[in-house]
């Protein structure tokens, strides 16, 4: 594992590496969007400052279970999945005293994230204009439900919503009739990436104007950012696409198959791995059902019957070898526990062991990027409710300008 903390590493401000040391976020955000693009740049080495309201804060501290921690202070797992690399502040906006610190840190912040709805900010006197007149140099991340803007901007945004509204469960499931949603949050999770994506351009642009910009998007469009291929078939070709499963609509053979012991998943992605599979399941890669991909696509069903029937034969131990002596791409659909077990897991640095102020030791999956050179980054427990309140407001009294 990489990254281990330990109980004196948590002290606010210190450097913690990465190519994005020496930034400070502030996180306005709550639930997943906004968290999530927070701790990509806190997992990058920015200092992230995490706004919470006094009572409760972030709504994702009370989903549960599972929760963890002492009876008198569970912590929810859910939270801790968005939240690492960050130190919390609690605040109350409509305080006068507390508006004061949002806007002592605001002058010392690169980057600002809000997932507020459209408007909250201005009402609370934090508007796009007032940001900047604090300071010129703030990017500001405002991520929304359905956009900033048109129609239905004002509607708040959940993520199966958004996956439903945005198509992206007409395309899942195992029949056009059985529309479902992605097994984690993705339209928080995209909005994220991209939100995080977006404020890194920006702050590249601001090295060159010296001005702050707001970066903008939704659940909504990052959806729609990834329909993909799915997408044109509509956009060029005027196909309607639809779930079909666990097979890929446009290659064949591509998807899960059956072994005497579960599924296989195999991708037959070129005419060169097509001659290679096909004696293997006992085809003749000339069989003029299935010689080209546009062939194989317009007799699937037949084709899938036939891989089948071929790996039920023997299990997924004896079939996974031998595609790989093959050449040809196939895996195993692994349960999470298997996923923190592999090796090939752990390699990657894609669990990181901290110390949480109540939990204790706990492992958190990591942040997946890694850079050659930039320095090892040490990462942080998720906050509890305030732990740092005392320290963000030593920071801003001993670094208050004279």
């Amino acid at each position: 594992m990489t990254g281990v903390d330990d109980p004196g590493a948590g002290e606010a401000g210190a450097s913690r590496g990465g190519p994005l040391t020496g930034l400070v976020v502030l996180d306005l955000s709550r639930a997943l969007a906004g968290p999530h693009a927070a701790m990509m740049l806190g997992d990058l080495g920015a200092r992230v400052i995490k706004v919470e309201h006094p009572v409760g804060g972030d709504d994702s501290r009370g989903w549960g279970p599972p929760f963890v921690g002492p009876d008198e202070q569970p912590e929810s797992t859910y939270f801790f999945s968005c939240n690492r690399n960050k130190e919390s502040i609690t605040l109350d906006l409509k305080d006068p005293v507390d508006a004061d610190v949002l806007g002592r840190l605001v002058e010392r912040a690169d980057v600002l994230v809000e997932n507020f709805r459209p408007g909250v900010l201005d009402r609370l006197g934090f508007s796009v204009a007032a940001l900047h007149r604090r300071n010129r140099r703030l990017v500001i991340l405002s991520i929304t439900g359905f956009g900033h803007d048109g129609p239905e901007g004002d509607r708040s945004g959940y993520d199966q919503i958004a996956q439903g509204e945005a198509g992206l469960m007409s395309l899942t499931g195992a029949a056009p009739d059985q529309p479902t949603r992605v097994g984690v949050p993705i339209a928080d999770l995209l909005a994220g990436m991209y939100g995080a994506y977006g404020a890194v351009a920006a702050l590249h642009e601001r090295a060159g104007t010296g001005l702050g910009t707001v970066v903008r998007t939704s659940l909504l469009a990052a959806v729609v950012g990834v329909h993909a291929f799915q997408g044109t078939r509509w956009t060029v070709a005027g196909e309607i696409p639809r779930a079909q499963g666990n097979h890929h609509p446009a290659i064949s053979p591509y998807g899960a198959f059956t072994a005497a012991d579960g599924v296989v998943q195999i991708a037959v992605g070129s005419e060169a791995l097509w001659r290679r599979f096909a004696p293997l399941v006992g085809l003749d890669p000339e069989d003029p059902r299935f010689a080209t991909n546009t062939q194989r696509v317009a007799h699937r069903d037949p084709l899938i019957a036939i891989i089948d029937e071929a790996l039920s034969t023997a299990p997924s131990a004896t079939w996974l070898p031998l595609l790989e002596q093959a050449g040809i791409p196939a895996g195993r659909v692994r349960t999470l526990d298997e996923v923190y077990a592999w090796d090939q897991t752990r390699s990657q640095g894609l669990l990181v062991d901290v110390v949480h102020p109540t939990a204790g030791s706990i492992t958190l999956p990591g942040p997946p990027l890694r850079f050659d050179g930039s320095g090892t980054v040490t990462h942080r427990a998720p906050p509890t409710l305030g732990q740092h309140n005392e320290s963000i407001r030593e920071w801003l009294d001993r670094d208050a300008p004279r």
